[in-house]
């Protein structure tokens, strides 16, 4: 089987489905709709196919990509014309999830599968609201129940819609914990040494100019002060005691 012949097939499938599709799931559809009996295509061909149609898209005069996303493959439109593509779906794009289902849907990515009451126990408060806005938006799905737990609480776990809005194909290949940390942690001591540097050549300049101010010689000072006084008070002669001392018996 030449694997020119499948490729538009290929295209085809991925173009037109309305979900992610696998490698396996093209390989069983191009066989079915070419109706290969003796010369089926393989699941390595398929794949040496999908490979070829990606690296087509892949150059700079396509706007889209073919990209394996949400558990399978799907054309995608590449990033640098997200902006243009909001203008046709600013309110699609608009729509942003609260700080209480970002908070939960993160539970729930992290810990799943996952009760309620436990995602409740992590936040400290009430989440119905933020799970079946959740649920609604299908970001997050109902996987079954803990048989071990009292009640047999409801199982929550994320969907394919969470792994095709995110970029990825399962759940094993959300950003681990440690690494969001240590981002963090780059970011402040980055942000610390830039400080750091700024105050250090702030007080350089205050200390310089400190330096290039000439000492003061305080005993100078005081001798041109007392000179100042002398200088701008009148002398008291003996007529001037003698009329004050009259004024004071007068008085």
């Amino acid at each position: 089987m030449e694997i020119s012949q499948i490729i538009p097939h290929i295209e085809a499938l991925i173009f037109a489905s309305d979900k992610a599709l696998s490698s396996e799931e093209i390989n069983e559809l191009i066989n079915n709709a070419l109706g290969f009996i003796e010369n089926r295509a393989t699941l390595e061909q398929t794949e040496a196919a999908i490979n070829g149609i990606r690296e087509k898209y892949a150059t700079e005069f396509y706007a889209f990509e073919l990209k394996q996303s949400g558990g399978g493959w799907q054309f995608l439109t590449k990033p640098e014309f997200h902006k243009t593509v909001a203008l046709l779906n600013g309110d699609k794009f608009l729509k942003r999830l609260s700080a209480a289902a970002m908070e939960t849907l993160a539970i729930i990515a992290y810990k799943q599968p996952i009760t309620k009451s436990e995602i409740e126990s992590i936040r400290g408060v009430n989440c119905d609201y933020a799970v079946q806005k959740l649920l609604e938006k299908d970001l997050v799905i109902i996987t079954g129940r803990n048989e071990d737990a009292v009640g047999k609480p409801l199982l929550y776990a994320t969907s394919k819609s969470f792994m095709d809005y995110f970029g990825i194909n399962n759940s094993s290949e959300l950003p681990q914990i440690s690494e969001l940390l240590m981002e963090e942690l780059v970011k402040a001591t980055v942000i610390g040494s830039v400080n750091n540097e700024n105050t250090t050549d702030v007080a350089s300049e205050v200390v310089s100019e400190l330096i290039s101010v000439e000492p003061v010689d305080h005993a100078e000072n005081l001798q041109d002060e007392k000179q100042i006084l002398e200088e701008n008070t009148d002398p008291v002669t003996d007529t001037d005691r003698a009329s004050h001392e009259n004024d004071q018996i007068l008085d």
